[in-house]
């Protein structure tokens, strides 16, 4: 009898320490987050189990696992990876008033199956001096022939690459944007290489004199202990395009509980810290993305960089999108 107590009582605990989890597939890679994974645990004592891996390799993942996955939340870098996640039902709806209330209609799931944590936006840098400067407007206007040998941007399977096609087929519709992107392969400097602090450091070092890159980046070669990063960007500003018909371009990194959580209390509670205005500072501070949260401002470096208005068109939409704008990469011949 007291074995079989002694049993019960193990199980008991056993459970009860097994449930003080969340484990976390991120297609995050930053210091930020260990930080704030840290100052969650310190708060509410729920250990955070982190799987990091790209946002495509995550969704695999959570395929193969099916019922038996152990994931319970899923944190990707662009909103194509979350539309991707829900689309093959990996991702549940959740009750937050907290959430529901705070992220903005444009920047979460109608469904509420995920919401945005950060928003990045992706810009134009130029070379300073070039004289460029004078000739910048709009996304459309990239694709002209006058920027022919000036722009430096990444390869097509680029997610950020993707979701801004997406937002010009939104805007424009797949002709439109088949003919924009065969522009911008024209206007390329070079062949896609590298990643968006490569393509800065090839307009400062007289590659090119235009750069497609996402904000949060020139912000992460400032100070930088690579002096090819700290040099170069002090040889460049940032530009704010817009769409003809809308603001400039904004990407999420965002979450959702994953659709067999086993722990999804902690994961909604997890969620909502990363939501919360402490969490939103250090996503601001630390890693010079731009806050979903009402009254959290951007870092002081960011704010020095100008303001811009969001586009008006719906985070979701991005998503939606994707396959198209994988498509039309490929027969624009982008590679």
């Amino acid at each position: 009898m007291l074995k079989k107590l002694v049993l019960g009582m193990f199980v008991l605990v056993s459970s009860i320490f097994a449930s003080a989890e969340v484990n976390v597939y991120s297609h995050r890679h930053y210091d930020t987050d260990k930080k704030l994974f840290k100052m969650f645990e310190e708060k509410t004592g729920i250990k955070v189990n982190v799987v990091k891996a790209n946002a495509n390799a995550l969704v695999k993942r959570l395929e193969t696992e099916g019922n038996k996955s152990p994931a319970d939340v899923l944190i990707t870098v662009d909103a194509a990876g979350l539309y991707k996640a829900k689309s093959k039902d990996l991702l549940q709806s959740i009750n937050s008033e907290y959430l529901e209330k705070n992220i903005p209609t444009k920047l979460k799931d109608k469904d509420n199956q995920w919401f945005a944590l950060t928003k990045r936006s992706r810009v134009t840098v130029y070379r300073i001096g070039s004289g460029i400067e004078n000739e910048l407007s709009t996304y459309e206007d990239l694709a002209s022939p006058k920027f022919k040998g000036q722009i430096m941007i990444r390869s097509s399977n680029n997610a950020y690459n993707q979701s801004l096609l997406a937002a010009v087929i939104a805007h424009h519709g797949e002709e439109y944007a088949l003919k924009w992107a065969k522009g911008i392969v024209a206007n390329m400097a070079k062949d896609p290489k590298g990643n968006d602090r490569y393509q800065v450091k090839a307009i400062a070092n007289g590659i090119g004199k235009i750069a497609i890159v996402n904000t949060y980046y020139v912000g992460k070669m400032v100070d930088n202990k690579d002096l090819s990063q700290a040099d170069a960007v002090k040889k460049v500003k940032i530009f704010f395009p817009k769409f003809e018909n809308g603001g400039t371009h904004v990407n999420v990194s965002g979450a959702g509980v994953a659709k067999y959580s086993p722990n999804k209390e902690n994961a909604i509670k997890f969620i909502e810290f990363l939501a919360s205005p402490d969490a939103q500072k250090l996503f601001a501070e630390g890693n010079f993305e731009y806050p979903v949260l009402k009254g959290v401002k951007a870092s002081g470096l960011v704010q020095s960089w100008g303001s811009f208005e969001d586009d008006t068109i719906s985070i979701n939409t991005l998503g939606e999108n994707n396959a198209k704008a994988v498509k039309i990469f490929d027969l624009a011949g982008w590679k």
